[in-house]
Parts: C-alpha cells; sequence; structure tokens
C-alpha cells in the first residue's frame, strides 16, 4: 500500500448486449472518456486493454508500476497501541439506493419518515464526490507519518476488510472500531431499512471507499489536520475510528459504535452544533 505513482493502466470494458446501437455509440464512449480522465487525474495514462461483449455494462482496469521497497508499504506491521483511521465516510451504498427510491413510492414510503428528498440528494451528491475521489493524497501521507498496515474499503464493507486486514498481521493483533463516520442521514435510512444494509454493522459495501490506516497513536491526529490542509485539495478528510490491541488476528465494531454525522458538501450547518467538523479527526472513545 502507499503506492502514488502508476507506470500505466490497461481498461477492460464490456458492452452490453441489450443496448441499442444508439445507446452504444452514446454511452460507451462517454464511460471511456471518464475512465481516461480519471486515469490523468492520477497522474497516468491508458496505454490498451480489451472490449467483450457482455449482458451488463462493465468498466474495470489494471494498474502496473515498478517501484523501489522504500516506496510502498507492507501491509502486515500493526502493533497494539495502533490507532485506525479512515479517509473517506461511509454509506456510499446507502445514498446511492436512497437516492434511486426517489422515485419508486414503494422504498420511498419506506425511509420518508427520517429523510426528506433534499437530504437524500445532497447525501448522494457527497458520495458521488467520495467516489470520485483519488486516494492518492491519503496513500503518500501515510508513508510520511509511519503508516504500520493499510487496506482500502469497499465491497466487504468497513468490517470485512478490517478482519481481512487484521489476518494478514505478523503480531498478534485484533482491530476495535469505535466511530464510524457516515454520511449525514443514512444511518438513519439504514436503520429504517432493518437488515438490508447492515451499515451500522461495518457490513454495507462501499464503493471507492477510504483507506483503513493503523498508525502509531502519536501520529495520527497530525496525520488527519495534514490530509485536510488546504494545500492538499479540497474535500479529503480523516477520522479516527478504532484501536489496534493484542488479539486474534480479528477484527469487531464495538456494541454501540459513536456516529459520526458527515455533512454532505453544500448543506448548511447546524448551529452551534457539537458535532466533529467534516474532516477533522474524531477523538476515540476512551480506551
Amino acid at each position: 500500500m502507499g503506492i502514488t505513482e502508476c507506470d500505466n493502466m490497461l481498461m477492460l470494458l464490456s458492452v452490453s448486449q441489450k443496448m441499442s446501437e444508439e445507446e452504444r455509440e452514446k454511452v460507451m464512449p462517454l464511460i471511456v472518456k471518464g475512465f481516461r480522465d480519471a486515469a490523468e487525474d492520477g497522474g497516468t495514462s491508458v496505454t490498451g486493454g480489451q472490449t467483450v461483449v457482455n449482458p451488463w455494462v462493465i468498466v474495470g482496469g489494471v494498474a502496473t508500476v515498478v517501484c523501489q521497497p522504500n516506496e510502498f508499504i507492507m501491509p502486515d506491521s500493526a502493533v497494539p497501541g495502533d490507532v485506525l483511521v479512515l479517509t473517506k465516510p461511509l454509506g456510499t451504498q446507502v445514498a446511492v439506493s436512497a437516492h434511486q427510491w426517489l422515485d419508486n413510492p414503494e422504498r420511498w414510503n419506506k425511509i420518508k419518515l427520517v429523510v426528506t428528498r433534499e437530504e437524500v440528494e445532497l447525501a448522494y451528491q457527497e458520495a458521488m464526490f467520495s467516489m470520485a475521489m483519488l486516494n492518492r493524497t491519503a496513500a503518500g501521507l501515510m508513508r510520511a507519518f509511519g503508516a504500520h498496515a493499510a487496506t482500502d474499503v469497499t465491497g466487504f464493507g468497513i468490517l470485512g476488510h478490517a478482519r481481512a486486514l487484521a489476518g494478514q498481521q505478523r503480531q498478534e493483533v485484533a482491530f476495535v472500531i469505535h466511530n464510524l463516520p457516515v454520511i449525514a442521514k443514512m444511518a438513519a435510512v439504514s436503520k429504517a431499512c432493518g437488515a438490508r444494509f447492515g451499515l451500522l454493522q461495518g457490513t454495507a459495501p462501499e464503493t471507492s471507499g477510504g483507506l483503513l490506516i493503523c498508525l502509531p497513536r502519536e501520529q495520527a491526529a497530525r496525520f488527519c489536520a495534514e490530509l485536510k490542509a488546504p494545500g492538499r485539495g479540497e474535500g479529503h478528510q480523516a477520522w479516527i475510528i478504532g484501536i489496534v490491541e493484542k488479539g486474534a488476528r480479528g477484527a469487531r465494531v464495538i456494541d454501540k459504535p459513536r456516529l459520526i454525522e458527515v455533512a454532505p458538501r453544500g448543506a448548511p450547518a447546524p448551529p452551534d452544533s457539537p458535532g466533529t467538523p467534516p474532516g477533522e479527526a474524531a477523538p476515540p472513545r476512551p480506551f
């Protein structure tokens, strides 16, 4: 982990059999352009790839780089006393689903008592911003601040990826998650949907989520502050969400984790809010 440069990328593109020729001519070039733009944002370029016909539209890729041992971090050196830091809020899947339900009366009726249409729109926009943001800045900083291990949070949710990372550690350690930073109102939506998402249990899938990083305790707050510094670009955030302790290479979310409501960009800030402002490190619970 911690690689910030990429030598080249290959794009894997699947064109849906269900699309008409007109739809393909309009949609697929936009997908290709978006992929190339993202590669350029990451400082690399697309040098080739493969296109196939499939029942579904799929886009993905392979990134390759040749680097020295001191240019990356092996994700296996967490020690008791480290803290866990997360660099993007949770709740992207919930936000996207809630946005789709705005036009589905049956689904909308299940959540309309806990969230407004405007709040869903704001959460959706925040999810889009978050998913479109690269982890490149955070990856570079975690090397500078002496990270001991890290992984990205995607389809297996924060708990699934924490468990996978804990299982790779050389020392017998366990990860304990106390704080869950979540896009505002998405925790309430998740609760209203019963067991559908599991957001507060840490099992809700994320798309293009942030980095889960094991940092020395004395470096964690400085890392969070540096990541959100003006010179690092707009929108970077980080929260201290838990600890590393002695254990059997597992991970868990405590029974009643502290919920950190992350206000979407563009949302009016509540007056005299006691919560943690977006981007600031949330203090872990007393350990």
